[in-house]
């Protein structure tokens, strides 16, 4: 027989004491630390305690009873309920404050080795409309709030109802198969807002299905929208058109379907609405996840790619490719990476993770040669036209896995690199690219993180031959808890 569980306490009058880890602040109970979102340091709240384990537990803003002085007003419609701008609730400063305390924590608690003084954090150029790139899912059926599930009406006996409205949007943290519908979002230029609801009233009238993650049928999957500081526009529409046809059927035959007549007749709605998309693409996605990286992405209309600009150079950016969200900042970011490099014209550089050979790029002038590694072999592709198409003819770029690239009969072939400058994912670095770091044994290298926890991990690894001099934390992302880092270590 299961035992009834113990309801768990509603906490009155408490005040939230700091900040914590994924923009959650936290207070201490029971002498359990309880982490609560949607709140700022000094806020006095009523909490309800939602989970509890044996060393933390987590609870819920139910009521403020006293709001602290340090807050600001959240500008966005959606905050509280959309887990993208955690942090709209604290004045941009103190953003910052708490994130250069991020990363110093990190780097003293997990990685242990000797810190110089930090340089301040770099903030963001901009704090509104910073993105170059925003992905939205389609369900047929939209997530609502606690609120609004309150407030509907029974259900009509022949089914349907609010909860059944289609919805583009972003997935609710925690809930896979949810998506909350976006009227606006303040994190891209406002172009993307109007073609992102003007794709979804489309849809609904012309009678397009959306997609049901869960059954896996529903032909409007997905939306991706880029811009670049060259005043292009991309848009990516992710359809599910079924069954897959024969081989005998041809390779394309499925769009003549009813419903590829409808995604086509959706695209060319879109092309005609918005002339300032000049590449528009689309995808029949059969998988189970909207990853892209592995389909064959069609041209309707303009071109496959858009590009970036950045200082005197120009990057080829296609819709597979990797590039900076915030393409502002991201020039500040590898101005460090650069600086920190200390290129007189006479180095070798590795630069591992290269992307679409952005950094690559950008430090070749000052570099004897320079070679980018990186595992998506279409940025590769990239990476050598954003060479060519700047001149610059000093680079080499292969594809494939780091661990795999990054040998020693490698680096024997190419010659041992002066710099080596890393920009892994957020998991970091394999631990045999470390041991090939080590054995490579440059004389500076240049970490680029967007993870501190991990980089302090992989500094910890490197210290038995490598010194930490320089330490630049960057925001790349406002109003978010992520925070990029540079970090500078020279040879023992």
């Amino acid at each position: 027989m299961a035992r009834n569980k113990k309801p768990l306490p509603l906490l009155e009058n408490i005040t939230i004491e700091a900040v914590a880890a994924e923009g959650k602040c936290l207070f201490h109970w029971n002498e359990l630390v309880v982490f609560v979102p949607f709140c700022v340091p000094g806020d006095m709240c009523d909490i309800q305690i939602r989970r509890k384990k044996h060393s933390f537990a987590e609870g819920e803003v139910v009521r403020f009873v006293k709001k602290s002085d340090v807050r600001a007003v959240p500008f966005c419609q959606h905050f509280g309920v959309c887990g993208g701008c955690k942090w709209q609730n604290l004045p941009y400063e103190e953003q910052l404050k708490f994130k250069q305390q991020q990363v110093f924590d990190q780097l003293h608690r997990i990685g242990k080795v000797e810190l110089p003084e930090f340089r301040p954090i770099l903030g963001s150029v901009k704090t509104q409309e910073y993105r170059n790139k925003l992905d939205y899912g389609c369900a047929n059926k939209r997530y609502l709030t606690k609120e609004e599930m309150r407030s509907l009406p029974p259900a009509p006996s022949e089914g349907g109802g609010a909860k059944d409205v289609p919805a583009i949007g972003f997935h609710i943290t925690g809930a896979f198969d949810k998506i909350l519908p976006i009227e606006k979002c303040w994190l891209m230029d406002d172009l993307h807002n109007c073609i992102r609801n003007d794709i979804r009233d489309y849809a609904i009238e012309h009678g397009l299905s959306f997609f049901d993650l869960r059954a896996q049928v529903g032909l409007l999957r997905d939306v991706i929208i880029r811009n670049s500081a060259s005043g292009e526009w991309m848009v990516i529409i992710q359809f599910h058109l079924g069954a897959s046809p024969s081989p005998s059927e041809g390779g394309e035959k499925h769009w003549d379907s009813e419903d590829g007549e409808k995604a086509l007749g959706l695209l060319q709605h879109v092309a005609d609405t918005f002339p300032q998309i000049t590449s528009l693409l689309y995808l029949d996605n059969q998988k189970c996840n909207d990853t892209i990286g592995d389909q064959e992405i069609l041209v309707f209309k303009g071109e496959d790619h858009i590009f970036e600009l950045m200082e005197d150079l120009k990057f080829k950016v296609g819709p597979k490719s990797f590039y900076q969200t915030n393409t502002e900042q991201a020039y500040h970011l590898y101005s460090v990476a650069r600086e920190f490099a200390g290129l007189t014209g006479k180095e070798m550089v590795y630069d591992l993770y290269t992307g679409t050979g952005t950094i690559a790029n950008f430090v070749a002038k000052k570099a004897k040669k320079v070679i980018g590694i990186e595992y998506v072999p279409e940025a590769i592709e990239d990476a050598k036209i954003n060479s060519e198409i700047n001149g610059i003819e000093n680079t080499l770029f292969y594809a494939g896995d780091m661990k795999d690239i990054l040998t020693d009969e490698f680096i024997a072939e190419h010659g041992r690199p002066d710099v080596i400058i890393t920009d892994p994912p957020r998991a970091g670095m394999h631990p045999d690219v470390v041991k090939t770091i080590l054995r490579a044994a440059p004389e500076r290298i240049v970490y680029v993180s967007c993870n501190p926890a991990t980089q302090a991990r992989d500094l910890q690894d490197l210290d038995e031959a490598y010194k930490v001099v320089e330490v630049q934390p960057v925001d790349m992302f406002p109003h978010t808890p992520h925070v990029e880092n540079v970090v500078l270590l020279v040879k023992r």
